[in-house]
């Protein structure tokens, strides 16, 4: 899979590096072991960049001939022979025209680009090399003394990638090579046992696998999933969800169309703030009522907003009507790059739990209050434990911000002010970054973890002060004074969409799914087919309650029906043979559970249909 992520920059553009802790050294010093080692191994390759991560390292290279994971033992036995070569690491400082010049005679292409650029970037007159052995790097440091340091036991190559140079698809892909690195061989074994049983969940081999989702590049597209049956359940019980929890809260239901008119993301901001995330636009020609020509110029929608905002203006408001809470499950489309596509987690079509709070300032912190309890309401039923909060503010200092912000410095610091205060009076942590605002003003983003590790932005919370405004979108209500004001505008999404959220959830449980959520939620093995009219009775009374059911009525053995339903992670098992057929019993087995309970079937009926209404977390193993 390739990566379009820009890569972290090369260590000459970190400053100081004399602080840098003994980890990092190491994994630095490793970096540049590997690169010879792949030097040696491909002669001719040259090389992009090669920065230390959180969990070890990564090293670009545009190569001659491919490396695969079948190259690793290979690349590693070469990289144990460097270290015990004892090569110091040398440093060496040369004027800036002399550095570009060795680069040349290097063959390095790509690190000249960049030392051009750091040069323009920070006035650099000179740049510093390291040199271990044969092997001479463009680099800043810092590393440890020599290679003799570094024990053989404690990396080992990850994976292989494709990556962009510079993170741009406009440019040349090179193989990345991913690598373990910790100090000492026992914390080593420990991340690759980890991250084994986090690739078992990982939503890209368990919705194919559990026929929750495909995706059909060749007839569909890139990153247009297809839902199957199971995952369409996940959907609509999420939908569900959603809908009963803001039905609560005060919101109404709107549904908006696909497309829309340029005009209105003109109006919105969104042109063209946004254009570089939109499809191409969709320009049709028909014959008016009068005889002429009509031309009119089509997008598919990438967010709901700017038609929320429509059916606010759709007729007079009144300080009355607000807070008004207008939520949708709505359709969109953003053109990601092709090299962005990941499973669920960036795709080009998604739905999403949307809704827009219009409200007075007066108003704000307790809207954005209840935004925030009702996310700590899902995070709290579905288990979730491992996410943190980001305040994302503009910055005044950033060159590029008159075309990422609306120009508005004195609404920028009163909103920022509102979010900031609104967060600090709901208890929850966050922390605060600059220059990750949306164009319209400050905004909350929930991180999570996928079980690799990796962190993702899930949902938002955003303060819009300047889209409702008479030089955009012009929304206005008739205050208590008889005149007309401006409302502010919340944009929210606690569930972000389908497509990441239910990525997030095969990871977080495994695709073991608590009974509520799961496609199947209860199975029924007949022992024998002389019990299957009975296991078939049972089912039709447990579907007549919307429950979730069906019947291996197979010829296999029982044990074999176990374990099949196991391997498709069926929550709740029901076991019956001659002595549940003479007593209206059932056997329950539970997923992830050797104990049996045999219980009446009214009884069972119960109990399930109270721990699907309750939404239960009920026995899902490590949750």
């Amino acid at each position: 899979m390739s990566q379009s992520t820009p890569p972290a920059d090369l260590s000459a553009e970190l400053g100081d590096s004399s602080n840098a802790d003994p980890l990092y050294r190491l994994r630095h010093s490793l970096a540049h072991v590997m690169a010879q080692a792949v030097l040696e191994l491909r002669p001719g390759a040259t090389r992009g960049f090669g920065p230390p991560i959180d969990n070890g390292f990564y090293y670009d290279f545009v190569l001659p001939q491919p490396i695969t994971p079948e190259d690793f033992p290979e690349i590693e036995k070469r990289m144990n022979h460097i270290l015990k070569r004892n090569q110091r690491f040398e440093r060496a400082d040369l004027p800036l025209d002399d550095a570009l010049a060795r680069l040349g005679e290097m063959g390095e292409p790509y690190k000249a680009e960049y030392a051009r650029e750091l040069a323009r970037k920070h006035g650099l007159t000179s740049l510093g090399f390291y040199t271990s052995g044969p092997f001479v790097d463009m680099c800043d440091g810092p590393h440890v003394e020599h290679t003799g340091k570094i024990s053989k036991g404690c990396f080992k190559l990850r994976s292989v990638a494709g990556a962009y140079w510079r993170g741009d698809e406009r440019k040349q892909m090179m193989t990345r090579l991913y690598c373990w690195a910790y100090e000492s061989k026992e914390k080593l074994d420990e991340e690759v046992r980890r991250h084994e049983e986090a690739l078992k969940r990982d939503h890209k081999k368990l919705g194919p696998q559990l026929d929750l989702y495909t995706i059909d590049v060749e007839h569909i597209g890139k990153g247009l999933p297809l839902w199957m049956p199971h995952g369409t359940v996940i959907r609509d019980e999420l939908e569900k969800l959603a809908k009963e929890m803001e039905f609560q809260a005060g919101y109404q239901r709107v549904a908006t169309p696909h497309v829309t008119l340029d005009k209105l993301y003109y109006q919105s901001g969104h042109l063209p703030y946004y254009k570089d995330g939109m499809f191409p636009p969709m320009v049709l020609e028909e014959e008016s009522d009068g005889g002429g020509h009509i031309k009119e110029t089509y997008f598919l929608k990438p967010m709901n907003c700017p038609h929320h905002h429509r059916i606010f203006a759709a007729r007079m408001r009144s300080y009355r009507d607000l807070p008004l809470r207008l939520a949708e499950y709505g359709q969109v489309y953003r053109f990601e790059g092709h090299g962005a596509l990941s499973g669920l987690l960036r795709v080009r079509g998604m739905c999403m739990n949307d809704a827009h709070i219009y409200c007075t300032a007066e108003q704000i912190e307790q809207e954005f209050l209840a935004v925030m309890q009702m996310h700590e309401t899902y995070f709290e039923l579905l288990g979730i434990r491992d996410f943190y909060m980001r305040l994302s503010l503009w910055d005044p200092e950033d060159p590029k911000g008159k075309d990422k912000y609306v120009n508005n410095p004195e609404a920028w610091e009163l909103t920022q002010g509102m979010v900031r205060a609104a967060m600090q009076k709901s208890g929850l942590p966050f922390t605060e970054v600059k220059g990750e605002a949306a164009f319209y003003g400050p905004k909350i983003d929930i991180q999570l973890k996928t079980v690799t590790g990796r962190e993702e932005t899930f949902s938002t919370n955003q303060l819009d002060f300047a889209v409702p405004r008479e030089d955009r979108m012009n929304l206005v209500y008739t205050g208590p004074d008889g005149q007309e004001h401006h409302p502010y505008i919340i944009h929210r999404a606690p569930l972000g969409t389908h497509e990441r959220f239910i990525a997030y959830l095969i990871e977080h449980f495994g695709g073991a799914f608590p009974t509520w959520l799961a496609p199947v939620q209860v199975r029924i093995l007949p022992i024998s087919e002389k019990f299957n009219a009975y296991a078939e009775k049972l089912r039709a009374e447990l579907h007549k309650q919307f429950v979730r059911v069906e019947v291996d009525a197979s010829d296999d053995k029982v044990g074999k029906k176990v374990r099949e339903a196991v391997t498709q992670k069926i929550p709740i098992l029901l076991v019956v043979g001659e002595k549940e057929q003479d007593d209206n019993a059932v056997t329950v087995r539970r997923y992830g559970e050797e104990q049996q309970d045999s219980m009446p079937f009214a009884t069972f009926v119960q109990a399930v249909l109270a721990e699907i209404r309750n939404r239960e977390m009920r026995r899902v193993p490590g949750i």
